[in-house]
């Protein structure tokens, strides 16, 4: 009788579990969709960033978590996608923006696929990271003794964009309207990664991550698919800085530097870079985080720091790897009784 009960608990929570996860979504982005007229600006703006840092957390993972490859310098890509964006909308290049982005994400992808070509072939693990970081730094070398691109000062007075799509106008220069586009598109480029994780190139990731030798024997140009990732991963990552240029309204030299690219790191690790959804779930972690330390003048660096160390060391695998420890925890209690 009581294994029986506990049979058909098991079996409901084994039906209702792949609708969850739809629902949970789908309620999700209704209270993101009208978030505006629920938040202040303020608070709007940190959600709108949350999104934008989500993408790119997402991004370096794609490299990190599923192909196995390090990459220290990957604010170079997202500076790609916000200067070339902010710089378009500033000197007014007439491109429609949705091209602008377009345009934003194959440069990363282009810039990747160089680094990938020359270096992916013989170097990988710390040295590749090491590589990113001094590609990164160049960049913002270049960047600071451009007149055009603002040299210190960065680019300021970014407008937003007017979207025509021939039969309509999209006016995105108020904030509440941007804001729902970005939203859009967030959700598309995340529906767009998890395809790519979950189909046989996602799976090809996955096989050079476990083991390079194994996968190449078992006939997968192992180079072919890390200069893929790599492309890919920059490509997300541009359009993330992309996204970022009108929401923000200025793009600077500190969306560059080395601690830029340690941003997508943390929200992986305190996340759970070995679960898809886990640099999502780290980004809006690190927003509350920052959100709630940000009254505590000169203690607010010191506070995130001490709770994202403690976060990651009681949790190894992300707070995904917590609840899912939590959840298969409860599941086998409550098959015993």
């Amino acid at each position: 009788m009581v294994q029986n009960s506990s049979t058909s608990i098991q079996g409901r929570m084994t039906t209702f579990s792949p609708v969850l996860g739809p629902v949970v979504l789908t309620a999700l982005f209704a209270f993101l969709f009208f978030a505006p007229m629920m938040l202040n600006a303020g608070l709007l703006f940190w959600v709108g960033m949350t999104m934008i840092q989500a993408i790119f957390a997402l991004s370096w993972n794609l490299l990190f978590g599923y192909t196995g490859l390090a990459s220290f310098g990957h604010a170079g890509f997202y500076a790609i996608g916000a200067y070339f964006t902010g710089a378009a909308l500033r000197y007014d290049f007439q491109l429609p923006f949705l091209v602008v982005l377009a345009v934003a994400g194959i440069l990363g992808a282009l810039v990747a696929l160089a680094i990938g070509v020359v270096a992916l072939k013989r170097l990988t693990g710390i040295f590749l990271a090491v590589l990113t970081v001094a590609l990164t730094e160049a960049m913002a070398k270049i960047i600071g003794l451009s007149k055009a691109l603002g040299e210190q000062d960065g680019l300021g007075n970014i407008p937003r964009p007017i979207i025509d799509l021939g039969f309509l106008d999209l006016d995105l220069t108020h904030s509440h309207d941007y804001y729902r586009f970005l939203l859009i598109a967030t959700v598309v480029t995340v529906a767009a990664l998890w395809w790519v994780v979950h189909s046989r190139l996602g799976r090809s990731f996955r096989a050079v991550r476990e083991d390079a030798e194994r996968a190449r024997f078992v006939g997968i140009d192992v180079a072919r698919v890390r200069v893929i990732s790599f492309m890919i991963s920059g490509g997300t990552a541009a359009l993330a800085g992309a996204l970022s240029a009108p929401w923000t309204r200025i793009v600077t030299l500190d969306q560059v530097n080395w601690l830029a690219s340690t941003q997508p790191i943390l929200n992986s690790l305190l996340g759970g870079f070995t679960s898809f959804w886990g640099p999502v779930v780290g980004a809006v972690a690190y927003t509350g985080i920052n959100y709630w330390t940000r009254t505590f003048a000169g203690l607010s660096e010191m506070l995130v720091g001490g709770i994202l160390v403690l976060v990651i060391l009681l949790a190894p695998t992300g707070i995904v790897g917590l609840l899912g420890k939590a959840t298969r925890r409860i599941r086998g209690n409550g098959g015993k009784k």
